[in-house]
Parts: structure tokens; sequence; C-alpha cells
């Protein structure tokens, strides 16, 4: 028999989640009740609140006492930040649903992330409708609106309980029947791409699937490249084709380029052999052409699409990325190779195309050269565009080498 662990808070909302305790029971899997409100709840449980807050040294009554909902929910978050994947790897749950609004979306969801990828996660919220990214992150988390608040039993709320329960014990118990065959697990690459360096990415990739390995690609913008850094520090990749590094271009801020921190630093700190490169650093990206902001009028802009505006990075723009690249490559602890494409970092920076730039790629190139100390860092300056075939076997075959060594 499966078990599906259920969290929330059973004291204010007793009633609801012990209708969907029942739904569980009826559909034939055992309920893993996890209380994560401040008072006692309705009815025995599985993990109570006093032993969640005990995971960070901490005592439920004594914050009861105090009247500091605050601190009691950031508490039990934390808690169950803590709590949940060990309860996890100890077996005692193969998914986890959870229902509330704000308060309880904020509660459960960071253990959620911080499962593995891969556990059945549900969310019933009234936060769903919206921006859910604080609440996902990186993870595989499955959002659904909650139409009216969860609060009380009605016609509406019945039938979206309903239905979650449905969902996840379907990914529960189907989860076995459609599991992919692992009896021929490949070795995992990791590989970035963006629109505009797509043709480099699928070439690599072929070439890389044609001799063993497996390739998951990653677009570089939004979650996606944190997505893959994410899976890089849990240790999925046995290699890393960073080959589009345009995240680096997501955001200018009085002219100043905004680099994601975390961004370019996983592999090394995993000491994962990587190729990587400076796809699409040509580029910043904005919405639709108006809502550029107005100090940027007068710059070379490329309507990529109805709803994406790229700008062309200017000279200096690409001397503050390749400084951060610099700045972050020089960390590696393992060899690594950078391939400059001397005949354009995407498919609009080529010649004829309306952001070829020689100077800035001149700059681009000449201060990452300049600015890389560590002899571990291979540098190679190869007469192509990024898209080009050669460029992207080059690639491949070095991240081969790289791995083999």
């Amino acid at each position: 028999m499966k078990t599906i662990a259920v969290a929330g808070t059973f004291d204010t909302k007793g009633r609801e989640f012990a209708y969907v305790k029942g739904l569980l029971e009826e559909l034939g899997v055992r309920p893993f009740m996890i209380h994560t409100g401040v008072f006692e709840p309705a009815f025995p449980v599985d993990v109570n609140n006093d032993e969640i807050a005990a995971t960070v040294g901490q005592d439920i009554k004594a914050i009861v006492e105090r009247k500091d909902r605050a601190l009691a929910t950031e508490t039990l978050s934390k808690g169950m930040e803590k709590l949940v994947p060990e309860l996890y790897a100890q077996g005692k749950f193969d998914g986890i649903i959870s229902f509330g609004g704000s308060g309880g979306t904020s509660l459960v969801t960071p253990a959620m992330r911080a499962l593995p990828i891969g556990v059945p996660k549900v969310m019933v919220s009234t936060m769903a409708s919206g921006n859910v990214a604080q609440y996902v992150g990186t993870s595989d988390i499955v959002m659904m609106p909650s139409i009216v608040d969860v609060a009380g039993l009605n016609k509406i709320s019945k039938l979206i309980f309903s239905n979650a329960v449905l969902a996840i014990v379907g990914m529960v118990n189907l989860h076995e029947k459609l599991k992919a065959d692992t009896s021929e697990a490949k070795p995992l690459i990791a590989a970035s791409m963006f629109g505009v360096t797509t043709p480099c990415v699928d070439r690599a990739k072929d070439y890389l699937e044609k001799r063993g390995y497996e390739v998951l690609v990653f677009h570089a913008t939004g979650t996606g490249g944190k997505t893959m850094d994410a899976l890089i520090n849990a240790g999925f990749f046995a290699g890393v084709l960073d080959l589009t590094t345009t995240e680096w271009a997501d955001e200018v801020v009085g002219g100043v380029l905004a680099a994601g921190e975390a961004r370019c630093e996983a592999a090394i700190a995993k000491k994962i052999p990587q190729v990587v490169s400076v796809g699409a650093c040509d580029m910043v990206n904005f919405g639709p052409i108006d809502t550029v902001p107005e100090k940027f009028s007068g710059r070379n802009f490329y309507k990529h699409n109805p709803t994406v505006t790229l700008m062309r990075t200017s000279a200096e723009e690409n001397k503050q990325i390749a400084t951060k690249l610099a700045e972050k490559w020089n960390k590696a602890q393992v060899p690594m190779t950078i391939l400059l494409p001397k005949r354009g970092v995407s498919m609009i920076d080529a010649d004829g195309q309306p952001f070829n730039g020689v100077e800035e790629r001149k700059i681009l190139f000449d201060t990452l050269k300049s600015n890389i100390t560590n002899e571990l860092v291979e540098i190679r300056e190869l007469d192509n565009n990024i898209n080009d075939a050669d460029f992207a076997e080059t690639a491949a075959k070095r991240l081969i080498e790289l791995i083999e060594k």
C-alpha cells in the first residue's frame, strides 16, 4: 500500500483535512498526517507540530505562550524543510499533498522543494493562479488553484479537493507502471541553450548522444538556468556544456548588466568537467517593445517575437560580462575549456545580421583572456559562428575528453 503525506494546519482547517484524509483512505492509500498548525490538531496525527519545531531546536509550547505568530510560522516552515526530506528518506511516504492560502503555501512548499525531483508533490493553493516562482523554485511542485479559499467544505472546494487527491494518488500508484527503463542508464550531460544558439546545442547534443551520453537541455533564461544549476548541485551530471550564458544579460540596471550570482558556479563547486562559451551574450532580453525603458532609446533592438525584444549589448557591457564570467571561471578546481566563436556568439551576431558586432566581440574575448588566470582554464578561439557545426562538434568532443580524463 502506498502512503501519501498530507501536510497542513489541522487546528484551523481540521474539517477540510479530515475530508482529504477520508478521500485518500477511500482510494486505498494510507494518509501520513503532518500537522503544521500552531495549536493542537483536530484529530490524531503521525507527526505533530512539537516534533517539527524540535527539529530546529524550538519548543512549540513556549512559542505559543509568547503569542508570536510570525516566529511560530517561521519555526514550523524551517522545521518542515528539514524534517520532511528525512521522513521521505526513511520511507515514511511516497508523495506529498497540501492545501492552503498564502500562509499555508509558504509554510509547506519549502519542504516540498527540499524533496528529490520526481517525488510527487501537489500544492492546492489560493496563490496558484499568479506568479508561483517563490513557491516552486527549481522543483517539480504541481501548483493547483483552489478556486475558493481553503476554508470550509462546499460544492466547489469538494470538487477541487477530490481532483487534487485523484492526481496525487494517480502519480503515486501509477508511477511504477510508467517508470522509464533505466536498464541502459547513460551518463547525463547538462546543456544550456537559448533560441539564438539552438542549432549549436542541437548539433552538440546529437554528437554526444551518438556516443553513449544522454543530454538534458535547459533554457538559459528564467528558471531554466537555475534548474540546471540545482540539478548539477544534486549530482545528476557527468559533464556540463554551458555554451549559452545569456542569463548574464537578462537585466540592465542603470546601464550595468546585473548578473545572477549563482550562475556558472555549480559545475565548478561540484568539480564536474565542463566546456563553456559566451552564447547570446550579445543581447539583453525585454518583453514587448513598449516595455523597454525609455533610457535605452536609440540602442540597437531586434524584435525576436511579439513578446520578446532583444537589445544589442554595448562594448562596455561586454567588458562587464567578461569580467564577471572570468571571476566565476577562475574558481575552477578541475580542467575546463572556454570556447570563443570569433564569427559571432549567436545567430544574429553574424555576418549580415542585425547584432553583428566585431568590436563588442573583441572586447568580450580580450577581457576574458586578460582576466582568466587559473591554469586549469583553457581558452580556445575558433574561426566559427557559435552555431557552426564545427564549433558544436568541437565543444562536444572536448567535453568527452574532459570526462574521460
